[in-house]
């Protein structure tokens, strides 16, 4: 695969500034200045037409003028002359630019009609642009700081990607403070072309950066943005500071879940997915990466504190409490061990106070019996500078205890908080120096710890790849279910009958209460009778969205007499209430009986940004009130599902309560399944409760169900109105060679990297070669992630597996990662050397081209080494066309149109 497509933004040979000036304070006079005393080595070229010397250097007119290569160009002029500079810049060749230029979409339609000009000229020469109206770009380990700032950001391994350019200087300003370094600092602006999932792309790879910092106001493209942000989360820690936690939902809701879940509940559950951290302050947000990028990773999340004082403790230990990290149980052995070397009057619990006097030794000998105990998981060591104290002597014996610990299996990450200022300073020099994380605060230090349990279970939930359909013994009705939602469209609907919602719940293998719309007070005894006594009676009206505010709702009707009487006090009410409104009739349904039942509901809400979000949590009239729910982004599976229901309070009803019986558990995950698979195949789903949910020892029912629905974009393919892809479990096949062998194609699942690693390292030596054009004994871990992990939305990989004394064996992959230009891609073939020359290339090929070719793309690309006969004979069979490489002779591009046939 060749450089990253970024690649010219951040390392540069040469850099053109237009609009650079003399003019005091003016943005064109800063970056050019900053480019100039922030040490590049490159060549820098002022572009200003009115100039013939700016700021000592030789001034130009325009690249023609010039007439010399540049990589980046760095745009300081008013928004109308940004059009003409694009296209002189695609003339000549220019791949990077960034756009500083305010005036385009937040400027209005003429603003929006100049932004799309240059986004249009800038794919016609494939360059790339941050901006506009963005602050700039930084890489300080090439002296580049291609910013308006007056902060220039020292050198370091977080790179900081912000959608705010005032948010950026900030932080920039306060990590000069705190000697905190970048690898590179991207400011987005308004995101014309280069968005968050493409820097985070870049990132990901980038050898410079051990840790991404984001900081983000909104997200334009969700699709992208987890793609990117899951492929960088896998490599590296990720953490997020969101602004607008707050923002007030503003369309109108119309259903229970809509009321109760809001953007940042959606917004959480995407970085949960993605495998991230997410931080409230900017405090947090470097907290949280130094604790992460110490490489330090914990098993649970049982925490000890080890103090010289009480009160710290315990303002710690409250801290804890709220971030729902627990606090470790001392073992009567640990407890016995302390009392042999702690004064009589320490805290005999957790936290661990050895007392004001404490010192080196005391701490020495506490921490390690401490480091001792199976009941925990980390260990935060506090110091506050007491008349006794000696701080750089404790940070000294605390960093060889971390020394001496940090080899071992299993070692429980140590924390320290050094309290203070001036007498502390010292202390905490030392600890910085031996890669110890160290806090000022007690709630800091106890807020990383709960970052470092975050970021492990949002890892294991990175690594989850639920199918949008499980293999299951009763397939979902998707058809049956999509003709009744295209009806009732026909119609002009967007809200479905109660009985056209049980018909979509059966449909999915929902169990809900038998149902029977009837549309007179006869028809309503016929349903009764036909049901059995006793009944429930509900107004059915596509116009009421509550019954319960129109007192629709009658239960435990007994008698044929009240079921006459009913129907006519819910239609006359509801006609009184809600004039307008259209009544159908009444709905007839069996009155559910269980004395150990539990209300829930379950539900959907498209999100405007990140698409489908099921809800779970407690159900009944006062759902609103309440407001226990936990989200998830779709697809789910079984973990993803538990994960979910653990995170409600109504959760810890749903065991074994007082004279109650645990509910059936297995039927809940189930019918959370099922939704799931639902709001993956119906993309019209716009809203849906199911409300309550009722649950008992035998299972559970849909007692009642609201869909609300809508056209999807007459242009989305499958999957796009969700934000995560699902595992493709259509694109599995089973195939057969001409030599009567049975293979199975699939696409890879994270769990393959053993039988990956394994296939690489069984290669020839010629046929690694071949296929990483590099000597290559192994996979590193990075390149492991990396194939084995993939989003199956930007990129696509497909095993080929043999079964081999009963386990699967790997004899072949292809796979392709989608270009910038989202119409190509470029591809890679390897085949296992004793199974080359049986069709298993062609037929690899076969099924990545035809993939391809379903997702819209039009071309097929790769590179070939020129002595790869073999593969370059395949390519000519399948249609491909060859052409030597301009930048390597040795190797042949071939390229497949994918209107083409193939042989």
């Amino acid at each position: 695969m060749s450089h990253h497509y970024l690649n010219q933004l951040f390392a540069p040979q040469s850099i053109a500034v237009f609009g650079a000036s003399h003019r005091e304070n003016a943005v064109g006079t800063l970056v050019f200045q900053n480019l100039l005393t922030a040490g590049f080595k490159g060549a820098i070229y002022p572009i200003n037409p009115k100039h013939a010397e700016i700021q000592g250097h030789q001034a130009w007119p325009n690249l023609t003028e010039l007439n010399k290569p540049v990589d980046l160009a760095v745009i300081a002029t008013p928004a109308r002359t940004v059009p003409a500079i694009i296209q002189q810049c695609g003339e000549n060749g220019v791949k990077g630019v960034v756009v500083i230029s305010a005036g385009f979409a937040e400027a209005g339609p003429q603003g929006k009609r100049l932004q799309k000009d240059i986004v249009d000229i800038a794919r016609q020469h494939n360059i790339h642009i941050i901006g506009p109206n963005c602050l700039g770009i930084m890489r300080p380990s090439v002296g580049l700081n291609a910013t308006f700032s007056r902060n220039q950001a020292l050198p370091g391994n977080l790179a900081l990607v912000s959608q705010s350019g005032a948010m950026c200087t900030a932080i920039l300003d306060w990590a000069a403070s705190q000697q905190i370094g970048f690898s590179t600092i991207v400011t987005l602006g308004d995101t014309a072309d280069v968005d968050f999932g493409d820097a985070l792309d870049y990132l990901a790879l980038d050898p410079k950066t051990d840790s991404i910092l984001l900081y983000v106001e909104g997200i334009h493209d969700a699709r992208g943005f987890m793609s990117g942000l899951r492929t960088a989360s896998r490599m590296k820690p990720v953490i997020v500071l969101k602004a607008g936690r707050y923002e007030e939902v503003s369309h109108a809701v119309t259903s229970h879940t809509g009321a109760i879940v809001g953007r940042d509940d959606a917004f959480e559950a995407a970085l949960e997915r993605a495998g991230v951290v997410r931080v409230n302050s900017v405090s947090q947000l470097f907290a949280a990466a130094q604790v992460l990028s110490s490489g330090i990773r914990v098993q649970q999340d049982r925490l000890l504190i080890l103090t010289n004082g009480g009160g710290p403790g315990v303002m710690a230990t409250d801290r804890a409490v709220e971030t729902g990290v627990r606090m470790a149980e001392l073992s009567p052995a640990t407890l016995e061990a302390l009392n042999k070397i702690l004064p009589f009057t320490w805290s005999h619990g957790n936290p661990v106070d050895i007392l004001g006097d404490a010192d080196p030794e005391r701490y020495t000998a506490a921490l390690k019996i401490c480091m001792q105990e199976e009941n925990l998981d980390g260990v935060l060591v506090m110091l506050s500078p007491q008349a006794m104290t000696d701080p750089a002597g404790v940070a000294q014996a605390v960093a060889e205890v971390c020394k001496e610990t940090k080899n071992r299996k299993h070692c429980k990450p140590i924390l320290t908080c050094w309290m203070g200022e001036e007498q502390v300073a010292t202390g905490r020099k030392i600890l910085a120096d031996a890669g110890v994380p160290h806090f000022r605060t007690p709630e800091t230090a106890v807020e990383a710890f709960a970052y470092l349990t975050q970021y492990r279970s949002n890892q294991k939930l990175l690594m989850q790849v639920p199918p949008s359909v499980r293999e299951q013994a009763r397939e979902p009705d998707v058809a049956g279910a999509r003709l009744i939602i295209e009806s009732v469209l026909a119609e002009g609907r967007r809200s479905l009958s109660t009985t056209e919602s049980r018909a979509i719940l059966s449909a999915f293998r929902i169990p809900s209460m038998p149902t029977i719309l009837a549309r007179s007070p006869a028809e309503a005894l016929v349903a009764a009778e036909s049901l059995g006594y006793p009944v429930v009676m509900k107004i059915s009206s596509p116009n009421i969205t509550h019954k319960s505010d129109v007192d629709g709702v009658r239960l435990n009707i007994a008698s044929a007499h009240d079921v006459r009487s009913v129907y006519q006090e819910l239609t006359e009410a509801a006609q009184r209430i809600l004039p307008e409104a259209h009544i159908e009739g009444v709905t007839v349904e069996s009155m559910y009986h269980s004395n150990s039942s539990r209300e829930l509901m379950v539900g959907v809400v498209r999100d405007p940004v990140f698409g489908p979000v099921i809800s779970f949590g407690t159900g009944g009239t006062s759902v609103e009130v309440h407001r226990d729910r936990a989200v998830a982004l779709p697809p789910l599976n079984d973990y993803m599902i538990k994960k979910t229901v653990c995170r409600t309070r109504i959760a810890k009803l749903l065991g074994d309560f007082r004279n109650m019986p645990s509910i059936n558990f297995e039927a809940l995950w189930k019918v959370m399944q099922r939704v799931s698979e639902m709001v993956c195949e119906l993309p019209e789903i716009v809203e849906m409760d199911i409300n309550p949910l009722v649950a008992d020892e035998h299972g559970v029912v849909a007692v009642d169900a609201r869909f609300i629905i809508n056209y999807p974009p007459a242009t989305a393919r499958r999957y796009d109105h969700m934000a995560i892809h699902p595992y493709p479990n259509d694109l599995v096949k089973r195939q057969q060679l001409a030599d009567g062998t049975d293979i199975t194609i699939r696409p890879i699942r994270p769990e393959d990297a053993e039988i990956e690693q394994a296939f690489v390292r069984n290669l020839s030596k010629e046929s690694r070669y071949m296929r990483f054009m590099q000597a290559l004994r192994e996979l590193t871990p990075d390149m492991l992630v990396r194939l084995t992990q993939i989003d199956y939305d930007r990129e696509m990989a497909f095993l080929a597996l043999s079964k081999q004394n009963g386990e699967e064996l790997e004899i072949g992959v292809a796979r392709y990662a989608i270009n910038p230009d989202k119409a190509s891609c470029e591809f890679a073939l390897v085949i296992a050397d004793e199974w080359q020359n049986r069709g298993l290339g062609g037929l690899m090929m076969q099924t990545l081209i035809d993939t391809a070719r379903s997702r819209g793309l039009r071309t097929v690309e790769g590179e070939v080494l020129a002595h790869n006969t073999g593969m370059l004979k395949l390519m000519q069979r399948l249609g491909f066309d060859k052409h030597r490489s301009e930048m390597d002779d040795n190797i042949v591009i071939v390229v497949k149109r994918l209107g083409d046939n193939c042989c």
